[in-house]
């Protein structure tokens, strides 16, 4: 009895360390507002909704969800097309889109919640947590006729600064721009992006760790999986799986809940189709080197920390207020504040190698000269984007966020990502 009481107060006292804190701050959960109460011009805001439905209307998409928010307050979100044409699925403001490299933005809040905790340095090697990364060797030759290849011994360990910069020199596999690379991780077995296959994270990553980098790191930007290492990274300094670690700690806080991996068959049914033209009609696309329906088929076991939620468009508005808020959001601190500055800061400098943006520990942002090209919004913007058409930014000068999701592959004339980012900040009126 002894031993279940003291096992009951050291488990209340362990919750109590890692679950998230009350902040003195208490800004509210996102509710819908009329525009002009925070400085938006209806009439202007109506030339979004036009953009969406003619979008739509000109076959161009078959379906679209958007929305904004300003001074914490919804002030446009809606529904225009279809959620699934085959099926006759209309689309609806709650339906859930695969987020894809949206996740990476989560894993990285996940990373930098532990960072808080003091369990790791950011310029650890990553190594330290997962020893397969020791020694880590950079590709030299590759012969095409039987893809055999040689490397050379990377100069420094990979850290955990690196994979959150996307400049450990790790690849991306199946969308790896070098065509090598993509060779070896299909060869290796490496699962990439997303699956329906009984694997986990730990299994892949590990796999990973063994396969040959593009350069020494540091040394350049190159998209990566990265985020998905930092998945299992999180899981082995958490001690929980990656999944259960962002229901608990990042999703129920935020009341994000219909954003996970994956999904019982209750919310399955609002999951939109992904779909491709073929003799122009919408189609749902078919299965390739993964199942589009990964979110509700399979074994689900496969926790991608890049590229691996599916999720609402409110959901994710929610996550980025928070950051908006300096890390808080309904009196629950997600983050200090001093650590969204430190996210937020530019930790790639030239090696980005856009003029327009940089990449903090999270995201990409807006530097003065995109600022100054106009439509990026103001310096300091941070964005991204998914793998099936799915785009996000927020503008913490204006107090703004916009949102527009889409579910498409293939060739698509889609122009509504930098339409829609134009046309949100023509709406202000203050």
């Amino acid at each position: 009895m002894k031993n279940l009481i003291l096992t009951t107060i050291v488990l209340l006292i362990f919750t109590g360390l890692t679950a998230q804190t009350k902040s003195a701050q208490k800004s509210p959960v996102l509710t819908e507002a009329s525009p002009e109460s925070v400085g938006i011009s209806p009439e202007r805001l109506a030339r979004i909704d036009k953009m969406c439905e003619e979008e739509v209307a000109n076959g161009n998409l078959p379906g679209i969800v958007s929305l904004v928010v300003r001074n914490g307050k919804i002030v446009h979100w809606k529904a225009y097309g279809m959620a699934d044409n085959q099926a006759g699925k209309i689309m609806k403001r709650d339906d859930i889109f695969r987020i894809a490299s949206q996740t990476k933005a989560i894993t990285s809040t996940a990373v930098m919640m532990l960072w808080e905790e003091g369990k790791f340095r950011l310029d650890d090697p990553i190594s330290k947590f997962i020893p397969e990364f020791k020694n880590p060797q950079v590709l030299k030759s590759f012969k095409y006729a039987d893809t055999t290849y040689t490397t050379e011994p990377a100069k420094s360990e990979i850290t955990i600064r690196q994979l959150l910069t996307h400049t450990s020199g790790i690849g991306y596999g199946i969308i790896d721009g070098n065509e090598q690379i993509k060779i070896i991780y299909q060869k290796a077995g490496i699962t990439d992006l997303f699956t329906a296959e009984k694997i986990t994270i730990a299994e892949s990553v590990k796999k990973l760790a063994k396969l040959p980098l593009h350069h020494n790191p540091g040394d350049k930007y190159t998209y990566s999986e990265g985020l998905d290492v930092l998945g299992y990274f999180i899981e082995v300094v958490s001690g929980m799986p990656l999944d259960e670690f962002l229901k608990t700690r990042i999703f129920d806080p935020l009341g994000m809940d219909d954003t996970r991996f994956y999904f019982t068959d209750d919310k399955a049914r609002r999951l939109v189709a992904v779909q491709h033209k073929v003799n122009g009609k919408w189609e749902k696309y078919p299965v390739t080197f993964y199942d589009t329906d990964y979110p509700v088929k399979g074994a689900k076991s496969f926790f991608s920390g890049g590229a691996g939620l599916s999720g609402t468009i409110k959901d994710y508005a929610s996550f980025l207020q928070m950051y908006l808020n300096g890390g808080e959001l309904n009196g629950v601190r997600i983050l200090s504040r001093t650590t969204v500055d430190v996210i937020m800061a530019n930790h790639t400098d030239e090696l980005f190698s856009f003029p327009t943006k940089y990449h903090g520990l999270a995201f990409g942002l807006t530097t003065e000269t995109g600022q100054n090209r106009g439509g990026n919004g103001s310096k300091g913007t941070f964005d991204w984007g998914g793998y099936f058409n799915t785009q996000y930014f927020a503008d913490p000068k204006e107090q703004v966020i916009g949102l527009i999701f889409k579910q498409t592959q293939g060739q698509v004339n889609d122009e509504t990502g930098w339409k829609f980012r134009q046309l949100v900040f023509q709406t202000i009126d203050d």
